[in-house]
Order: C-alpha cells, then sequence, then structure tokens
C-alpha cells in the first residue's frame, strides 16, 4: 500500500506540474474539470433520467422472471473481445493471477446451466482499458470502466451436433424463431424503460432539450453488410439511422466474438465454412443504436450502439474452433481421465472448456443453449441525451474515465 501510494503521489506531482506550466493551477484544473460537472444542471437532469432508466430496465426483468446474478469482478477468464484494447489489468492474490472482467460474459452462460433458471440479468461492472483516439477527437461512447446491464435468457432447444451439421434447415428455422423472440424481448424492454422516463422525467428531458419517443414494435432492422456496402466500415451505424425516423433500430449480421453463433460454421465431414464465405445472414448477433432528438427541432443526431447481443454458440465442437480460429486460444483442450493434459496452454479457458465438455447421464449437455445481450448505461444515456447540454460522455458521469479526456483521471 505505501508503495502504491508513493508511485501515484509520484504521478500526480508530475501531473501538477504539468498543469503549472500549462498556466493553471491543480485547484484551478479541479474546479474545471470536475467540480462545475458535479453541481451542474445537466449532471442532475441526466441522473435522474439514469436512474429511472435502471430501475425500469431492473424491474423489467425480474417481471420476466430472470434472476439477478451477483457481479463478477475477479476471474481467470474474461471476454476477450473483438476490438483493441491495451490490456487487459490483472490482480496477483493468494498464489493465482486473476484479470479484471472486460465483460461477464462467460459466467453469465455458466449460471444459466441450472435446469430451472429461465435467465439471468446483471447490472455488471467492466473495465476496458480503451485504446485513445489516434487522431485526438472525441468519440463520445468509451469508457475504462462502466456500468453494463447484462441479459442471459435459455433457449431449451436442445439441438445436437448430429442434428447441427445434418438438418440445416431445421437448424436454420429454430434460429430464425429464437432470433425474433430475443428481438422482442429487448424491444419490449426499451419501451418499457422509455415510457416510466416519460412518465417520471419529462421535466427533465426538456431542460436537457431533448425528446423520447416510445418507440413502436418491431424496430426497424438493417444487415451490417448493407449498411457496410452502402455507407463504409467506419460510419454504417450512422448511415443506417438517416434511413429511418425511429429513434431507435436494429443492425444484425456482425462478425465479431467468438460466442457470437455463426451457423453452419462446421461442415459434415470435419469441415469448415470458409470465412469469406460469412455473411450476414449466417451471422445471429444484433445491436440496437440509437439516436437524440432536439426538443424544438426534431432534428436528430448521428446513431450510437448502445446494446450488444446474440444467440450464443451452444455446443463444445464449434465454440472450440471458433475460439481457435478468433485466435483466443492456438490449440484445443486434451482431456483425459478428467482432466487436462495441456492445462498450462489453455489460461483460464481451461476449466471452461472442461465444463462445456461435460455430458449428463442421458447424454445431454451440461452447458446451456442460451441467447442475451448487455446494454450500456452510460453509452445510452449518451446516445437519447446528445444535445446542447451534453456535448461528450463525461457530461452524463460523475466520475467517467473517458480514454480521450484527461491524462490522468484524479476521481
Amino acid at each position: 500500500m505505501e508503495d502504491n501510494i508513493k508511485i501515484i503521489g509520484e504521478s500526480l506531482y508530475r501531473f501538477q506540474a504539468a498543469v503549472t506550466e500549462s498556466g493553471i493551477s491543480l485547484q484551478d484544473f479541479i474546479c474545471d474539470n470536475y467540480i462545475k460537472k458535479w453541481i451542474s444542471d445537466e449532471l442532475y437532469h441526466a441522473m435522474a433520467i439514469r436512474t429511472t432508466f435502471v430501475n425500469s430496465i431492473l424491474n423489467f426483468l425480474e417481471h420476466e422472471g430472470l434472476f439477478n446474478l451477483e457481479k463478477v469482478m475477479l476471474s481467470i477468464i474474461t471476454d476477450p473481445l473483438a476490438h483493441d484494447i491495451e490490456h487487459t489489468p490483472s490482480i496477483p492474490y493468494k498464489g493465482h493471477l486473476y484479470l479484471t472482467t472486460h465483460s461477464m460474459i462467460y459466467s453469465k452462460f455458466l449460471a444459466c446451466a441450472n435446469p430451472k433458471i429461465k435467465g439471468i440479468f446483471v447490472d455488471s461492472p467492466n473495465i476496458r482499458l480503451e485504446i485513445e483516439s489516434p487522431t485526438k477527437e472525441q468519440r463520445g461512447k468509451y469508457l475504462i470502466d462502466f456500468s453494463q446491464i447484462d441479459v442471459e435468457l435459455k433457449r431449451n432447444r436442445g439441438i445436437t451436433l448430429e442434428q447441427y451439421l445434418n438438418e440445416p434447415t431445421r437448424v436454420r428455422e429454430v434460429l430464425e424463431e429464437d432470433i425474433k423472440i430475443i428481438k422482442n424481448f429487448f424491444e419490449r424492454m426499451i419501451v418499457h424503460a422509455c415510457e416510466q422516463i416519460n412518465k417520471k422525467n419529462a421535466d427533465n428531458l426538456k431542460e436537457l432539450g431533448v425528446v423520447l419517443e416510445v418507440p413502436s414494435i418491431p424496430f426497424p432492422t438493417f444487415t451490417k453488410d448493407y449498411c457496410v456496402q452502402k455507407y463504409g466500415a467506419k460510419t454504417y451505424e450512422e448511415g443506417a439511422g438517416t434511413e429511418t425516423p425511429a429513434q431507435f433500430f436494429w443492425i444484425t449480421g456482425l462478425l465479431r466474438e467468438n460466442y457470437d453463433l455463426v451457423y453452419p460454421y462446421l461442415l459434415p465431414g470435419n469441415k469448415k465454412v470458409d470465412p469469406k464465405s460469412i455473411k450476414s445472414e449466417h451471422i445471429f448477433n444484433y445491436d440496437i443504436c440509437a439516436k437524440s432528438i432536439d426538443y424544438k427541432t426534431s432534428k436528430q443526431t448521428p446513431a450510437k450502439e448502445i446494446l450488444s447481443g446474440a444467440i450464443r454458440e451452444w455446443l463444445f465442437e464449434p465454440i472450440v474452433e471458433r475460439i481457435i480460429d478468433n485466435r483466443v486460444l492456438t490449440t484445443r483442450p486434451i482431456f483425459k481421465n478428467g482432466n487436462i493434459e495441456n492445462i498450462d496452454e489453455l489460461g483460464g479457458y481451461g476449466p471452461f472448456l472442461l465444463f462445456v465438455s461435460l455430458k449428463k447421464d442421458d447424454g445431454t449437455p451440461y452447458f446451456p443453449d442460451t441467447m442475451g445481450g448487455g446494454i450500456g448505461v452510460e453509452r445510452t444515456m449518451y446516445a437519447i441525451l446528445r444535445g446542447d447540454k451534453i456535448k461528450q460522455i463525461d457530461d452524463i458521469t460523475f466520475f467517467g474515465k473517458n480514454p480521450d479526456s484527461h491524462p490522468l483521471y484524479l476521481y
């Protein structure tokens, strides 16, 4: 502890010297970048809306029969993520090394193994050391620690590997049914939150100069392939938003994390699909994007992604191959007599993959087939509240650590 205090103190000494060199004092810096925000009307209104948003979603999930899961902040395994971050922070404890969680993705899957549980939810903490903007611009959506409401629902389809390989028409019909179910679930969740915010926070919305519409179901849907072809890989979300007046809409079929279902991926005869042939129609995942609407002019801001989710890979064989092909691991697990012979090569994935491989007495797997997603709390607030009063994601947080804002976070 004393060493940490000394290291942090030395860092603050250098920071204070740099601030002074720029012509202001540390006190000036704290007043300008923290205190003014903490006591502002804008943050007051944003936090009032946030409170209703979070509570309404949690109430909706409870009403739907889902169980609340405890937070997991340290683990030997965490979400590898498909986008760049600086590194995964690690903490030594009791002779072992633990990772801080990027998200609770694997914990959600395992918790759904209980056959009596319909699904789970958790207001989970996330730590992602996002890389700052190379052009030093405000990107508006990143925080290095943030809140995300994670949801996972059981599918209970019980499709076997043999059916996966040999009955593609039937399997695809089931997957199409399930993606309609989960999209409707999240749409109803968003509708409920919007209704509650409009009911309880109409004055707060007006003070921030924005309108929150209660969306109609179903939300408009665009495939990523279509959006990228028309608007480019960097602006496809914003481009899709210009095609619909709806405040909330879907983008589906985004080739991303190893646990987001691609079907088919494995083929009969120990073959796999050609990665170049994978289209949006083969990828069973989805994002919800949202815009803000100006109270006076009805002008909409460019769309931002607020929720990501998917039907999950559920069979051991494609789970392993996706992990390998996404370069999360370089070798497959080797099981023998209840142990993992190459456990030292698998990092924290060893115990996870061992569980995924286990079967009950009747031959069915313990590992569940699920679908779900996570909605970022701060990201959603920023997406729907942007306008003349809310300029950047820092404006809707007390202690938000935006990689594009400060070289050192003081609180």
